[in-house]
């Protein structure tokens, strides 16, 4: 349906001192912050883990050399999503308006509604990943239990929930430092930056920002921020829905961890109709958000 004069007759009076309502600014591109994100060729992505070797045996002298075979673990997939959105207005009500050019101020909406989409879905994964929301493991993206093809398992949840506090990022710390490869070598995997939502970006604040530990009357060094532990700091992101607000994250520097994929970039289009002279103004995108190997990022449901 048009937006017609009657759904806006205020815009057409003279004398009217401001329009408000579509000018508000929005959170963007704090996906940036969660995803690697890469471009895509094709209607969808699929990325392969593959095991590697396990630890090399001593050989004693005259006897053969020992051999291993590497094999696939696991295989992550990423469908791409079409998202869009129009709207039209008709040849009067263009006509009519007195002030600004309706299309410029609906188009700034129009992005905006697109943008929150955009975030949303991209938040999808963390606000999800405790249960419904699976790696290509089969397990929930925050697990204490990913299966290796040695054997073993990986956790990037703390065996006990926990609020974000000193000691519980400390324990995050030593958890990514115990990330093995699917045959149960050592990676060397660190964090990078903290994600939280506004309920605790003070929290975040007190933790990494001071000199000395927080919380306390001793004297101690804040060990996070001499150590640099988390190298990046924290970011917040407004998107996260955990009905607490308590839970935490924390990316880490494993590659081809969180991914997302960008298939068509954001386009806008318009056309009229020569029967009724209605303007369309459209725009649209395709996307896709998801995680390749999990241990690119950790997660706390918080307590």
């Amino acid at each position: 349906m048009a937006i017609s004069r009657a759904q806006m007759m205020k815009e057409l009076l003279p004398g009217l001192n401001a329009l408000f309502g579509l000018e508000y600014g929005s959170y963007e591109n704090e996906h940036e912050d969660i995803y690697e994100m890469e471009t895509s060729d094709r209607a969808f992505e699929e990325e392969v883990q593959l095991s590697g070797f396990g630890a090399a045996p001593v050989k004693s002298e005259g006897s053969a050399i020992a051999y291993d075979t590497a094999q696939e673990a696991f295989t992550a997939r990423y469908n791409h999503e079409t998202v869009a959105l129009g709207f039209s207005i008709t040849e009067e009500a263009i006509e009519d308006n007195l002030y600004d050019s309706l299309s410029a101020r609906y188009t700034k909406a129009l992005a905006r509604a697109a943008a929150n989409t955009k975030q949303v879905k991209a938040a999808f994964a963390l606000n999800n990943g405790f249960d419904t929301f699976l790696a290509g493991d089969g397990q929930p993206l925050f697990d204490t239990a990913h299966p290796l093809v040695s054997g073993g398992t990986n956790a990037n949840e703390p065996t006990t929930p926990s609020d974000l506090n000193e000691t519980s990022l400390e324990q995050a710390v030593i958890d990514i430092s115990a990330f093995t490869d699917q045959r149960g070598l050592k990676i060397a995997a660190r964090p990078r930056r903290l994600i939280v939502p506004p309920e605790l970006m003070f929290v975040a604040t007190r933790i990494l920002d001071t000199e000395l530990r927080p919380s306390t009357a001793d004297n101690d060094i804040n060990a996070l921020r001499t150590n640099g532990a988390i190298p990046e700091g924290y970011r917040v992101n407004h998107y996260l829905t955990d009905a607490q607000n308590d839970a935490w994250f924390v990316i880490t520097d494993v590659p081809n961890g969180m991914k997302g994929f960008t298939r068509t970039p954001m386009s806008t289009s318009m056309d009229g109709d020569f029967d009724t002279g209605n303007v369309r103004y459209k725009c649209r995108e395709r996307y896709s958000f998801g995680v390749s190997d999990p241990l690119g990022i950790y997660g706390s449901p918080g307590a």
